[in-house]
């Protein structure tokens, strides 16, 4: 900072040397040029203290103050220039305006006062004479930018943490009010001295700091600076160490940086944030949080291996139901009374496996876990504190995964899967909305990524196993805020069941009996992409739509829907017809008579799909049913 201010003033200090010198020689308008020398030793006086705090001085004031002073300068140097000298020629045709010495005089002074707040703001709040700094007359046409300034400053040149929280705390108030306030507290370099300050702050000035980051990231560009000034490095730190309370308003921050700019994603997941945050997304909530590791596919082999590991750690199993039963701030197992429940025994049954694989390995590896996450202590942090950790946690793992197989991968290699799974029938609202989410883009991704697929979501996977099941079990409930996201989840993974496994299918054909528009639309989707002739297994998930009664309520549906739904309506319809035209209901459903309808509807056969699905499915079914008749021709 130094050189930078000392390279900036030194032309102005020159300028203002020259016009006190020429002021002098002035022989027209002597008074009035007497008048701007005064003020230009004033000027330059304050310009010769700054070049001495150079060091103190705050960068984007400084440029923009000292460019203004530059400018009057040359301007006033100008008009003394025009009254020195003897010459008569001179005199005769140098025309001075009456108003121009006022004006001149007018803008030194304006000069002198940017100097003077420069030099106040630059000067910690201790060191200060009076505690409000008033308003720059440069920032006249835009005050909110001196305010930016001023609470930019303090949080460079505070002396005490408590000081600089509230400079934080006014940015925060700053960037709620106005995105447009959020950009220029960005440009006007406020990012590197938040992230100083939440590394080196006490507990509220880190809450002020993150959530001040938070807010400021609204667009990509933004995200993108903010991302550059070493974010990523300062989160990953504070989830590492920090206290909770912090670490709750930075992993927040973290979902609003990757919602609205996906490519800032991957930053994260190189700096272990993914692992962090699933860390404590396990913690209480499944065993042997501490220990969270990677789970290695030869531990994962089967259900076989799992169910032998589970038998020689029984007694270890039950001793650690019982020592979970007086946690009672813990998350809870699903159906915890139950010793039958399927959750429970997968829960265990995983855990005992990875109980087996540890006595097994080396003593010196006994206990696999990341470097310096110790969750000592955490235990005495209160509930609600807690609570508000998973559910911010779970919210950035939601906004992370979005359309990104690496994340997703880190995800499904952990054991987040598993947390998502207890999270979702025994965690918090919060915690359930932002674990479906989570589990919606994960599964999503996992459609579009055959590897990730067969990986974490294979049949025999205990946590795939897992998650379906609490899937499917908000799915029959069809009562709450979750029933969108999961019956998404089930629609990606239409792929990764077995032709033994059809209990999906009945849930969502229910859902197609008189509900609400979105899961409607949301149910056929899914079920159209357990119909597709993509699914390998599209004939026995056919059968099981039309067992389920799906023929009835698609016809309905078609007939009397809206556009919006008749069509993916139709769409299914015709995928059942095309893959099991044998089926008597079909017959009994006049089914081809609503295709026959369909072809004569404009609005349908616009549709690319419609126009090259419904002719085939019609030349299907006429092969093995009559025109007006029922039953097999």
């Amino acid at each position: 900072m130094s050189s930078f201010v000392k390279d900036i003033l030194a032309s102005p200090i020159q300028m203002a040397d020259q016009l006190i010198k020429m002021a002098d020689e002035a022989q027209t308008f002597r008074i009035e040029c007497l008048e701007l020398k005064a003020k230009t030793e004033k000027l330059v006086a304050l310009l010769r203290q700054a070049a001495r705090a150079s060091n103190d001085l705050y960068d984007r004031p400084t440029r923009r103050i000292i460019d203004d002073t530059e400018q009057v300068l040359e301007k006033a140097l100008g008009l003394v220039d025009k009254c020195c000298g003897n010459g008569l020629m001179k005199r005769l045709f140098t025309i001075i305006p009456a108003t121009a010495f006022r004006k001149t005089s007018m803008q030194l002074e304006n000069s002198l006062g940017d100097v003077q707040w420069l030099l106040r703001v630059s000067t910690s709040a201790n060191e200060r004479e009076d505690a409000c700094l008033g308003l720059p007359p440069i920032a006249a046409n835009e005050p909110i930018l001196c305010l930016i300034w001023e609470q930019v400053a303090g949080l460079l040149t505070g002396c005490s943490i408590e000081d600089r929280s509230d400079n934080a705390a006014s940015l925060v108030s700053l960037a709620q009010d106005n995105d447009r306030y959020g950009k220029l507290i960005i440009e006007e370099g406020g990012v590197p001295p938040l992230l100083k300050l939440l590394k080196e702050g006490h507990l509220e000035g880190q809450q002020n700091a993150a959530r001040a980051i938070g807010l400021l990231g609204k667009d990509p560009e933004s995200v993108e600076q903010i991302v550059n000034a070493g974010v990523c490095t300062v989160f990953a730190k504070i989830l590492k160490e920090g206290d909770m309370r912090v670490q709750s308003v930075v992993a927040w921050a973290i979902s609003e940086l990757a919602y609205h700019h996906p490519k800032c994603q991957d930053h994260f997941a190189q700096n272990n944030c993914i692992r962090l945050l699933v860390r404590h997304l396990a913690f209480e909530t499944i065993q042997e949080h501490s220990k969270y590791a990677i789970v290695s596919k030869q531990n994962m082999s089967s259900i076989h291996s799992i169910v032998l590991a589970s038998n020689a750690q029984n007694d270890h199993d039950k001793k650690t139901m019982h020592e979970d039963e007086d946690h009672k701030h813990q998350v809870a197992h699903p159906i915890e009374n139950q010793s039958s429940s399927q959750m429970h025994h997968i829960v265990t049954n995983t855990m005992a496996m990875k109980q087996q694989a540890r006595s097994n390995a080396k003593h010196g590896h006994a206990h696999v876990s990341i470097a310096g996450t110790s969750l000592k202590g955490r235990e005495a942090v209160d509930p609600a504190t807690k609570a508000q950790m998973k559910a911010m946690a779970a919210k950035a793992l939601w906004q992370l995964s979005r359309g990104n197989i690496t994340v997703c991968r880190s995800i499904t290699e952990s054991r987040a899967l598993l947390c998502f799974a207890v999270l979702l029938e025994k965690g918090p609202e919060d915690v359930k909305s932002f674990s479906a989410f989570a589990l919606m883009e994960i599964t999503a991704v996992a459609e579009q990524q055959a590897e990730l697929r067969r990986s974490a979501f294979k049949p025999n996977s205990p946590a795939a196993k897992a998650v379906v099941d609490q899937l499917l079990r908000i799915i029959e409930k069809a009562d709450c805020d979750l029933l969108i996201p999961c019956i998404r989840s089930i629609g990606h993974l239409a792929r990764t069941f077995r032709a033994t496994e059809t209990r999906m299918i009945a849930p969502l054909v229910r859902l197609l009996d008189e509900r609400e528009a979105e899961v409607l639309m949301e149910a056929t989707i899914a079920l159209i992409k357990f119909a597709c002739t993509d699914n390998f297994l599209h004939e026995t998930h056919c059968s099981a739509i039309i067992a389920a009664g799906g023929a009835k309520h698609l016809i309905q549906l078609v007939y009397f829907g809206e556009q919006a739904i008749q069509i993916p309506a139709l769409k299914l319809l015709c995928y059942v017809a095309m893959h099991v035209p044998k089926s008597e209901t079909l017959a009994q459903e006049d089914v081809l008579i609503v295709l026959e309808w369909s072809t004569k509807q404009a609005q349908l056969m616009q549709v690319p799909t419609i126009e090259e699905l419904l002719p085939e499915a019609k030349s299907r079914l006429e092969l093995y049913q009559s025109r007006g008749t029922r039953g097999f021709h």
